[in-house]
């Protein structure tokens, strides 16, 4: 998943966190479906094939207790992809066992499963399960969840202590920390925020995306000082000639969420220029300068830009607030902006993946 953040003034700040389910879901079982070609699907969007695939699956003959198990996760993803909240909320209940039941264990088909043992619960379903009650309006409930889960993975790191498998739970550590920093961020509970940035900073003290991350928290409680700081030791932990392209670019829009802060709009726009230039396809770059042209008073060229940008790489620029951004623009420029965000829409609905929200646009 990319953990999209929206601060007070708009602009998007994106930190890059795996989708638990965009890779192998399992381990070297087989599975009663091809996973690359599913996974590919998944990766475009098109989730309504995901979950005609699944279902194909689970209409087919002998599958393993643990073949069910994934095929859920798969299609409460999907169901969850497509804004179905309430369906992946049924399927995951239909289980009416707790994920600690034994009926979920390896050792309870030892004819199926000779030698193996422990759970053969998915992580994407436990992480999903806890994920939904927000979906549904009880976001404590999730809050709760997130916590358990995260208590879950760090008993594993302690029992498992070498190797690969304590490698993959540290990974999904990492990831719940960050799932759980991004939920408390978007809802301006921004000490907490701040605190599992560093818990997540003590694990990889020179990680460009968490040194970004907390330079933005820092940024929300007013710490300008602490911000700077943060994005300079970025810059000095990874050297300019050390840079990819895509560090050069998260260094450059942390400079121009410095000039953005001090109101120095036209400076914030060469920074994003400069990334735009480096990477086309950089859409926080392109929504953050038309939102500062936005704000220089220059309306016309920012709405080009996100005109241009949905024109040029359309699969990177269709991203709902991009969309919410434009339409808003157009509310401002247009007295009948009506007919110009209806077409936008229209087009929308030509090229959109099946999990993009039609409702941003609103029209």
């Amino acid at each position: 998943m990319a953990a999209e953040e929206l601060d007070g003034a708009g602009y998007i700040q994106t930190t890059t966190v795996s989708d638990p389910l965009l890779s192998s879901p399992t381990s070297a079982l087989d599975l009663p479906f091809d996973v690359p070609s599913l996974l590919a699907l998944a990766r475009r969007g098109q989730w309504r094939a995901v979950l005609d695939a699944v279902a194909a699956a689970r209409r087919g003959s002998g599958l393993h207790p643990h073949h069910h198990l994934v095929c859920l996760a798969l299609s409460v993803l999907s169901l969850s992809k497509l804004r179905r909240f309430s369906d992946a909320a049924a399927e995951i209940d239909a289980l009416d066992a707790p994920f600690d039941s034994s009926r979920f264990r390896f050792e309870a088909y030892p004819s199926t499963y000779p030698g193996r043992s422990g759970s053969m619960i998915p992580f994407a379903l436990r992480f999903l399960h806890a994920d939904l009650p927000q979906r549904l309006g009880s976001r404590s409930v999730t809050v709760d969840r997130l916590y358990a889960l995260l208590d879950l993975v760090q008993s594993k790191i302690r029992e498992e202590t070498t190797g690969a498998s304590n490698e993959l739970w540290r990974r999904r550590q990492g990831f719940l920390l960050a799932a759980l920093c991004g939920n408390h961020f978007v809802h301006r509970e921004f000490e907490v925020a701040l605190a599992l940035v560093r818990q997540l900073l003590e694990r990889d003290p020179s990680d460009p995306m968490l040194l970004s991350r907390l330079g933005y928290v820092q940024l929300q409680i007013g710490d300008l000082t602490g911000a700077k700081a943060s994005f300079a030791r970025l810059e000095s932990l990874h050297p300019e000639g050390e840079r990819t392209v895509e560090l050069k670019n998260l260094v450059g829009r942390n400079r121009a969420l410095e000039f953005i802060v001090a109101k120095n709009y036209t400076a914030a726009v060469r920074e994003y220029e400069e990334c735009i230039e480096r990477d086309a396809a950089d859409v926080v770059a392109l929504n953050n300068k038309a939102l500062c042209l936005m704000y220089s008073r220059d309306l016309s060229d920012s709405i080009k830009v996100l005109e241009g940008a949905l024109e040029r790489v359309p699969t990177a620029a269709l991203n709902e607030i991009l969309v919410v951004n434009l339409c808003s623009m157009y509310e401002l420029a247009y007295v009948s902006h009506g007919d110009v965000k209806k077409s936008l829409s229209n087009w929308i609905a030509q090229v959109a993946p099946d999990d993009f929200d039609p409702s941003c646009t609103r029209t």
